[in-house]
């Protein structure tokens, strides 16, 4: 059975989809150890079959970030910046003082050591995985990092929780608005 490709279909949804799922769908798509796309493929396709909405696409395109693992890391990430805060960097290892591997987190803000993530449902269902997490936020924090755990509820409404968390770690790191 025929399908369309990737970067054509994103290209499509532009027409229908919010401007926030255009960036998580960008997102999806420069993603993974072999991305399906890159950013070139998506600026190309928008180059040769045009943008929509007002340039809708290339403002998507923009917001776009390789490597993100999930859609709501790409809304979370949106929301915290949108409110002011910096753009933090996506998916970034933590070590230990050892060198040894301690996690992957979300969204970093490596300035000032402040790790914000997304807990989705996996994470308190599972016993086995929610121990395994429970061990990773303890050595994130001995690591140095005040670790920030994000929940389907911080999102509610405009999502003040979720920024209020994440502001909240910063300004204790030394962060400040306008830095």
């Amino acid at each position: 059975m025929p399908i369309e490709n990737a970067v054509r279909a994103w290209r499509q949804c532009g027409r229908l989809w919010p401007l926030d799922d255009l960036v998580a769908g960008a997102d999806a798509l420069l993603a993974g150890r072999q991305p399906i796309a890159c950013v070139a493929d998506l600026d190309a396709e928008i180059s040769l079959m045009g943008d929509v909405r007002g340039g809708v696409l290339r403002r998507a395109l923009a917001l776009a970030r390789p490597g993100v693992r999930s859609p709501r890391e790409t809304r979370l990430r949106l929301l915290l910046v949108r409110h002011g805060l910096p753009e933090p960097d996506v998916n970034i290892d933590i070590f230990s003082v050892r060198g040894d591997f301690i996690a992957e987190v979300d969204l970093a803000f490596e300035k000032w050591r402040v790790a914000v993530e997304y807990d989705g449902r996996v994470h308190a269902e599972d016993p086995r995985q929610f121990a395994r997490d429970a061990d990773r936020w303890a050595a994130i924090r001995d690591a140095g990092w005040d670790h920030v755990r994000i929940l389907n509820h911080h999102f509610r409404g405009d999502g003040a929780a979720a920024v209020g968390l994440a502001r909240a770690a910063l300004l204790r790191a030394g962060w400040r608005p306008g830095q």
